[in-house]
């Protein structure tokens, strides 16, 4: 089965896609299609598997070590105060990790609220001009 998630890994790989971060151990850092939270961003492993269980021991610590080091990194440069991680795979089925900075200044009907309740359709989409600076303060975090 092809996903959009076996497709960006793909474009990874090429370095063909404007979203990608950076190569991790596990797969891949890349920036999230909308930025309504600016530093969204999701990796993406590399091979794709179906979900977490299908890995091995070693490749879920592995995965699960890059999807914190990514959130650290979100967590340094953004005026974030924490990182909601999210693994669902109910629409892709495919294994990706959901990287959300949270802020404080968020609306307060939204703070504490999953982030699945803002609105994705009219969200500001990425865009390589705008968010190209905050894309290279997280691969230099990450390169630390």
């Amino acid at each position: 089965m092809t996903t959009v998630i076996h497709e960006r890994v793909h474009l990874c790989r090429e370095g063909a896609f404007e979203k990608c971060i950076a190569k991790m151990p596990s797969g891949w850092a890349v920036m999230g299609d909308v930025q309504f939270l600016p530093g969204y961003c999701l990796l993406l492993p590399d091979p794709v598997v179906p979900h977490l269980n299908a890995m091995s021991m070693e490749h879920r610590e592995a995965f699960l070590l890059d999807m914190t080091r990514l959130g650290d990194a979100v967590l340094s440069v953004t005026d974030a105060v924490r990182i909601n991680y999210e693994m669902l795979g109910n629409l892709e089925p495919a294994l990706h990790a959901h990287v959300f900075p949270r802020f404080n200044d968020e609306a307060e009907e939204l703070r504490t609220s999953p982030v699945w309740f803002y609105d994705w359709k009219n969200a500001p989409a990425f865009s390589l001009d705008t968010h190209q600076p905050l894309m290279e303060k997280i691969k230099a975090q990450l390169a630390l």
